[in-house]
């Protein structure tokens, strides 16, 4: 074989020449990188990651780790999840790829030092990731055995059901080795482990693996070298898996946290966030030579949409296509999946592995961040456009989150550019921030480190902190022409409003009344023309909007889920609506103005 990417130093060469599976991740790679297999941008930088990595005097390389276990995992290993009859374990690619990775690599420093200690591996349902990860956790264990090294594992899920499927894998694997009665196996509606003490030269080492639900609680305090998180998309909060992530803190040489999941629907969870500072590592944003990444998902094309009838998208976001999925399946789902909306979520973020909103919502997180993705405008930048700038506030209750917008529409005629622009900024009581954070997982104080929420000292929302921002902003620049609000709950902040000399504007809380305003916001999202300065606080609010449309096609919008929030949304629609009535005054006036000449 000719490598058409991959240049290999005389050391690799021989290891390439040696090591059957290492040649093997090799020419995977150099299919990956030189287009010749189909994959996914960030696949394709994993796999640049690795060939860096092999030639990079940092590292150790140590591929008789790895072959060991692949050798282990084919020769002994059964597939319990088939109907073929023959049920032998045969890893592909992608697997020998991760199986390297995580045990090849060693610190030139510390060469008794596995270099990486977590993984997040993001791979669409069915690629066979519970087998996987269960038979290199096992062999990984053994392997810690066979070299003096007592190993714990416990397998994590939000659901008990979900961490069991990995254990009674590893355990159907014990027995058919013939080898459940050397194990105390515990599998019952108390406890579900297997351990096994194993005598060496200098004393008794022990070999455990513990299946457990979710419950930081009940978990915290377990101490342990090895974890699987499974379904991290589930995950309520980072604690979720912060908690078990400490549980390996004291263990240095050898130890791993696996994360391993599906995309979900909520783009606000620690899954997207961490899938997020992942892609930063593998963009080289972010240094972090102990994380191993593995993202197969569906790439976006040039306008941000995800071509999900396309065979192609299809094998770029699949790793097992052609194995375990078969492209005709594929292709039957996404047509059904064409012809059910109300479904195609579930298929973009279970089979292509792209993290969606709620099929209830009227928005379409994906086309509303790649509109904001085309610009870059900063608020020191923003100031200086020649741009009219309507306010908007929508008070809570007393204490709750209170949101405050600018909204405006910069013009270029000669670049032919006509952009929305939502400068959205939150309020909250400090001391109800954190109840409401964990209450509703509202991730508040990150929102205040961004710089998109002013957590309030006070017990409830104080007025004069909202007027401060509209005169900070209009200090700052911004010509803000008027600020509508909603008349219930705001006469301190109408009043406080006027003193500062800003003009004011009541609005109309009836849902036919903001419809225009709705529907503009929407159609400057389609068209690319929708700006929000990348604040993710605004992305929760728009991405927990639904609505229903009446008999003249007005939309009453409200929340898709009750416990999250959708302030900063309202504020923008409220202000955009002073916006478009302005508009068409002064079309109005200069028609008039025509006329008369």
């Amino acid at each position: 074989m000719t490598l058409t990417k991959v240049k290999l130093n005389k050391k690799n060469q021989e290891l390439y020449d040696t090591y059957s599976n290492f040649k093997e991740v090799i020419d995977y790679c150099d299919k990956i990188i030189s287009g010749e297999k189909i994959a996914n941008n960030y696949l394709k930088k994993a796999c640049e990651r690795f060939i860096e990595d092999i030639h990079n005097d940092r590292f150790i390389l140590k591929p008789k780790k790895p072959e060991w276990c692949i050798n282990l995992i084919e020769s002994i290993f059964i597939n319990t999840k088939t109907d073929e009859k023959d049920r032998s374990f045969k890893l592909i690619d992608f697997q020998k790829f991760i199986i390297y990775n995580l045990t090849m690599f060693y610190l030139a420093n510390n060469p008794e030092e596995r270099r990486f200690h977590e993984a997040f591996i993001f791979m669409p349902r069915k690629q066979g990731k519970t087998t996987l990860i269960g038979a290199i956790n096992l062999a990984l264990s053994l392997l810690d055995i066979a070299e003096g090294v007592s190993c714990e594992t416990f397998i994590v899920a939000t659901k008990l059901k979900r961490a069991k499927e990995s254990f009674d894998f590893i355990l159907k694997n014990i027995e058919n080795m013939g080898e459940r009665s050397n194990f105390r196996v515990l599998d019952n509606n108390a406890e579900h482990s297997l351990s096994r003490n194993f005598k060496v030269a200098n004393g008794i080492i022990n070999m455990r693996i513990e299946a457990i639900a979710n419950d930081t609680e009940k978990n915290d305090g377990i101490l342990c070298p090895y974890i699987i998180a499974d379904e991290v998309h589930a995950y309520k909060s980072a604690n979720d898996y912060i908690v078990y992530k400490q549980a390996t803190k004291s263990y240095k040489l050898k130890k791993l946290v696996i994360a391993i999941t599906t995309a979900g629907t909520n783009i606000h969870s620690f899954c997207y966030e961490r899938l997020e500072y992942c892609k930063k590592v593998l963009d080289k944003q972010i240094e972090d030579d102990q994380y191993f990444i593995f993202i197969a998902e569906a790439d976006a094309d040039e306008h941000g949409d995800i071509d999900y009838l396309n065979p192609k998208v299809h094998e770029m976001a699949n790793p097992a296509y052609g194995y375990m999925i078969r492209p005709e399946d594929m292709m039957s789902e996404a047509l059904q999946a064409q012809s059910s909306p109300s479904t195609r979520h579930l298929f973009l973020s279970k089979s292509l592995n792209v993290f969606t909103n709620s099929s209830n919502a009227w928005f379409d997180i994906g086309e509303v961040q790649y509109s904001d993705e085309q610009y870059t405008w900063t608020i020191d930048e923003l100031a200086k456009l020649p741009i009219t700038w309507y306010g908007g506030a929508d008070l809570s209750v007393m204490h709750d989150l209170t949101a405050a917008v600018l909204y405006g529409r910069y013009v270029d005629i000669k670049k032919n550019i006509e952009v929305d622009i939502v400068i959205s900024h939150g309020f909250m009581p400090i001391t109800q921030a954190k109840r409401k954070a964990e209450e509703d997982n509202i991730p508040f104080f990150y929102w205040q480190e961004q710089g998109w929420l002013t957590l309030c000292n006070d017990d409830v929302i104080n007025p004069s902190d909202i007027v401060k921002w509209f005169k900070m902003m209009r200090d700052k620049g911004f010509k803000i022409k008027e600020v509508a609000f909603d008349m219930y709950k705001s006469r301190e902040f109408q009043n406080e409003m006027k003193q500062a000399k800003f003009k004011m504007q009541p609005s109309s809380q009836k849902y036919w009344m903001k419809s225009e305003a709705f529907r503009e916001i929407e159609r400057k999202i389609k068209k690319r023309e929708f700006y929000y300065l990348h604040s993710r606080a605004f992305e929760y609010c728009i991405s927990n909007v639904k609505g229903t449309t009446d008999a003249e096609d007005k939309v009453r919008y409200e929340k898709v889920h009750e416990n999250r929030r959708m302030d900063l949304f309202d504020a923008s629609v409220i202000a955009c609506k002073s916006l478009i009535i302005d508009i068409n005054k002064q079309k109005v006036n200069k028609e008039f103005f025509n006329q008369q000449l």
